[in-house]
This record gives C-alpha cells, structure tokens and sequence, in this order.
C-alpha cells in the first residue's frame, strides 16, 4: 500500500472544482438554512440548472461563456421564483418536500430522450468549455507543486472558482452584516414576530431563496467548467452531500460552509483512495475493491447521523445560532 500516493491524492481533491463547486454550493445553502431557516432539499436541482444553462449556452446557442454564465444564474433566479411562491407563505415542510421534489423533476427532464439534441439525455453534455478555455490567460504547460500541480487549463478553473468563492463569501458577509440580513436572522427566529414589525415576510424569504439559489447555482457552474455535465450526477445523494458539507462546517456561519466542503472532499478522498488499497493487501477480506467505494458513503452517512447527534453546530457554529431547529 503506498501511503504517500493516497496521501498526494487526498491533498490534490483540495483544489478541485468538484471541492470549489461544493464550497459555493454549501454557502448558498448556507443563506437558505442557516441564516433563513429555509429547508432546501433540493441543492442538486439548482447546481443542475447551472451547469446545465451553461452548458446548453455554449453548445446550442453559441453564447459566449461569461454570457452562458448569466443563463445559468437567471436560471436559477426563475427555479427559485417558481419554487417560492406556491411554497414560501406554507410550513417549512412544504418547502422541504416542494424543492426535493423539484429538483428529481429538473434531472429527469434533462435525463429524458425527448431533448437529447439539446441536453445530451443519459449521455450529458462535453465540449462546451472551449470558449472558457480559449480565454485562458495562463500559457500552456502543467504548473504547480507536488500534488497541486495540474495543466494550465485545470488552473483556469480553479483560479476562477476561488476567485469566486472570495467573492461570494465577502458579499454574503455584507449581506449579513446589513439591516436585511438582521430581518432574515429575525424570520428564522420568529418570524410572527418580524411579521408584527411590519416586515413583508413573504417577500424577504423570496430574496433570500433567490439569492441562496444562484450562489448555488454558481458552484454548478464552476463544477461544469472542470468536467463534463450528466443528469445522473445531480441526484437526491448530491443534496445530501452538500447538507454533509454545511453541518461538518457550520450552518449559520460564513466560513463554516467553506471549511466543511473542503473537509467532506478530503476525507472522502482519503477514503476512497484507503479502503481499496486495504482490499488489496488483505485487510478487508470480506469487501471487494467495488464494495469498499460503497462502505465510503456508509462512513459518510454514519459520519453525519453522528454530526448531528453530537455537534450539531458545527466545527464553525454556535448553539445558539441553532435554536430555531429544535
């Protein structure tokens, strides 16, 4: 077992823009629960209609891709309106089952065959990041060092998603340090209460779904530009690891989402990179490589019930900031 290769792996998850892309998804759903108190179960629908905006964008209408990059986000502003307004003046609940539900319904009308042309159907979508890489300053070559080094390409991507990330945790900062960010804190405390001071309630649950969707959506995007898009990888299992990601760090904080990504991918890469290696040498004579990958999302459900059970605050948070939950 070489214990330096699965360490060198693990550290290169760190920069990835699977990692990048989960950070901002975990920030916007941040603003949701955190900050709003609103249930979101339906992460992977929004990072879908990123990816996918940007991607039909490209392919399809020959956008350019900063264009296709607002096609993505206006996306995810009109998924959110249409989620809100039947869902926002109900329970949390509702909401909670609302966006699940939207969101199986968004992979499978970009998995069905009626518009394959367009979304590529089982097959997803390729090819549309070369305008993206065609505006990379970067010249050719692999840079880096030790298990930080990737093609020019790779780190267009990943100098865009932090770039990105610094930008979207300082404007949630702002935002939350405002007087609306005090209204939504406010909502999720009591919002009967925020209601009685003569708030529009309705309308600032909407602003901060819309705006807790489109930082979601941007993380899709940022995944996008590294890889491929397949409907297959936007399911319910996604959410949950964006969920994953949000607890381990720490819900209503700013930082927390950051770190808890960055710590959800690295273990499960550690992992992913350990347990086979252990099949291999005989340490795990019951498991075959294939059944070691799947203990991984054992451990990583086992992971969270603890998380939750024990730390619900987060590495991050404050009790206080989670008494709304109970």
């Amino acid at each position: 077992m070489n214990i330096l290769q699965i360490l060198n792996n693990t550290a290169a998850q760190i920069l990835s823009p699977t990692t990048l892309g989960f950070v901002l998804a975990a920030i916007g759903l941040s603003v949701h629960f955190g900050f709003a108190g609103l249930l979101n179960m339906g992460v992977a629908g929004f990072m879908a209609i990123g990816a996918y905006g940007f991607a039909i964008s490209t392919l399809t209408f020959a956008l350019p891709w900063p264009v296709a990059v607002l096609v993505g986000l206006v996306g995810a502003v009109l998924f959110s309106i249409v989620m809100g307004i039947p869902t926002l003046r109900l329970r949390g609940d509702y909401l909670a089952i609302v966006t699940i539900a939207a969101a199986e319904v968004v992979r499978l009308l970009f998995l069905t065959s009626t518009f394959r042309e367009t979304t590529g159907s089982a097959d997803g979508l390729s090819g549309f990041q070369a305008g993206f890489r065609a505006s990379n300053p970067l010249p050719p070559g692999r840079y880096g060092w030790g298990p930080w080094t990737y093609q020019s390409d790779q780190w267009w991507v990943i100098i865009i998603g932090i770039i990105t990330i610094a930008i979207v945790v300082l404007f949630v900062w702002l935002l939350m340090s405002s007087p609306w960010g005090r209204v939504i804190r406010g909502i999720r405390e009591d919002e009967d209460a925020v209601r009685s001071l003569g708030k529009n309630v309705f309308a600032f649950k909407m602003q901060a779904l819309i705006v807790g969707g489109v930082i979601i959506a941007a993380g899709g995007i940022v995944t996008a530009m590294g890889t491929n898009v397949n409907p297959n990888v936007y399911v319910t299992s996604q959410t949950f690891y964006v969920w994953t990601a949000l607890l381990l760090g720490g819900a209503a904080t700013i930082f927390g989402p950051v770190l808890g990504a960055v710590l959800f991918w690295v273990v499960r890469a550690f992992l992913s990179n350990l347990l086979p290696a252990l099949v291999k040498i005989g340490w795990l004579p019951f498991l075959t490589a294939e059944q070691s990958q799947m203990l991984v999302f054992v451990l990583v459900g086992v992971a969270l019930m603890l998380l939750v059970i024990f730390r619900p605050q987060g590495i991050l948070g404050n009790k206080k900031e989670l008494t709304f939950v109970r």
